[in-house]
């Protein structure tokens, strides 16, 4: 399977500089990754760098904690689809999840599902390291409930990172129909494998070039 299709080719530090982008648009053209995730601020940046390479610009709304009022989330998105973007990666409301207000959830997520109007993919990040089993699963669960076109399992700022576990019992909640994306602490060949076969669809990695690198047919397995 040539995997790189299914990068994410992920930037999402604070300090990130301008010349630093254009590296990382350089490398997602070269290497053909499904994407780049950037901070919004570098939506416009990244789409002008990646037109008319089929490589799309991806987003975070609500990030990282995902405590942002929905009509916030919604403004994030239409902002970020009216710079460029055509996927955008929303955190959920982890305390309302927590509190059972699976309503506000739902409609927090919804937000950001019809403000992006068929114009951008939506990946819902449940922050899965911060949940119980039954909380990945209400979450995922209400992602779908609410359109979302993936669910996704981190930030990658919280306390770890994708795990084979969180990704096979996301992708068991949603079926088939729905994308799960496998998000932080991916670094090599043998963890990408492990995803995909656990269900993952799209991996998110700022480690995909090193892992290329490194590794002999590193682009298949």
């Amino acid at each position: 399977m040539e995997f790189y299709k299914l990068i994410d080719h992920t930037l999402l530090s604070p300090v990130t500089k301008e010349n630093e982008i254009i590296k990382l648009c350089n490398e997602a053209r070269q290497y053909g990754f499904a994407s780049v995730c950037v901070n919004p601020i570098w939506v416009s940046l990244s789409a002008k760098q990646l037109q008319d390479t089929g490589v799309n610009v991806c987003t975070v709304i609500g990030f990282p904690l995902g405590a942002n009022t929905p009509e916030t989330k919604a403004f994030e998105t239409k902002n970020a689809i009216e710079n460029g973007a055509s996927e955008v990666d929303v955190v959920i409301n982890i305390g309302a999840l927590k509190d059972k207000n699976d309503f506000l959830v739902e409609q927090d997520i919804r937000s950001v599902v019809e403000a992006a109007k068929g114009n951008a993919l939506v990946k819902v990040i449940i922050e899965a390291s911060l949940l119980t089993d039954d909380e990945k699963v209400r979450a995922c669960a209400l992602s779908v409930k609410a359109g979302a076109d993936y669910v996704k399992t981190s930030t990658g700022f919280s306390l770890h990172g994708a795990t084979v576990e969180d990704v096979a019992l996301m992708r068991k909640t949603v079926g088939q129909a729905v994308g799960v994306k496998a998000s932080g602490g991916v670094r090599n060949v043998a963890d990408i494998k492990a995803m995909i076969e656990a269900g993952a669809s799209r991996i998110g990695t700022s480690s995909a070039v090193k892992i290329i690198n490194n590794n002999d047919n590193a682009t298949s397995y």
